[in-house]
């Protein structure tokens, strides 16, 4: 998309899920106790990547970063109102997508099929409905291995406290 200034900024998102870094897993663990939670696990579920190319003092510009979506699977209770949470996001989707793609770009889409959107602090367990920084759009088959996976991330002692390399792929 193009920005204020002229320049284009472009938005890549990898998706795992991921078994977290070392790092990753210590700060979903200081998280967890903060709350009073034991941790479970954490998912590296994407690393969403921003490059601009503009121009700075008149003069050729390329910069960029990159962002982590992880999750902590502390050992929340599930909730009794799971329902009306979805029912909630259900009613606001169209609006959200809106919202997300007047800053990011359009909300992808597969054949004229909306991706769906990944509550990545997960409805069952609390996590809120429409909040800007708690929906990822994930392709249909992802997002499928993402709600496959994380009844194992909240389950004791599996494969999501074992921690994984520092960056699990490479672009």
């Amino acid at each position: 998309m193009t920005t204020p200034d002229g320049g284009q900024l472009r938005t890549t998102i990898y998706y795992g899920p991921w078994q977290c870094s070392a790092a990753f897993l210590s700060r979903c663990e200081s998280k967890c106790a903060a709350q009073g939670y034991p941790l479970r696990g954490c998912m590296w579920l994407a690393d969403i990547k921003g490059d601009w190319q503009g121009r700075y003092l008149f003069m050729p510009a390329e910069a960029g970063g990159r962002m982590a979506i992880t999750h902590c699977c502390c050992d929340y209770p599930t909730v009794s109102n799971g329902r009306q949470l979805r029912e909630k996001w259900k009613n606001a989707r169209e609006g959200f997508r809106r919202q997300w793609g007047s800053e990011f770009g359009e909300w992808p889409s597969t054949n004229g099929a909306n991706w769906q959107g990944h509550h990545i602090f997960d409805l069952a367990h609390g996590g809120p409905p429409v909040a800007p920084d708690n929906v990822l759009p994930v392709p249909q088959d992802v997002h499928q291995v993402f709600n496959d996976e994380y009844p194992a991330c909240y389950a004791p002692g599996g494969k999501w406290l074992t921690p994984g390399p520092a960056r699990p792929y490479a672009d």
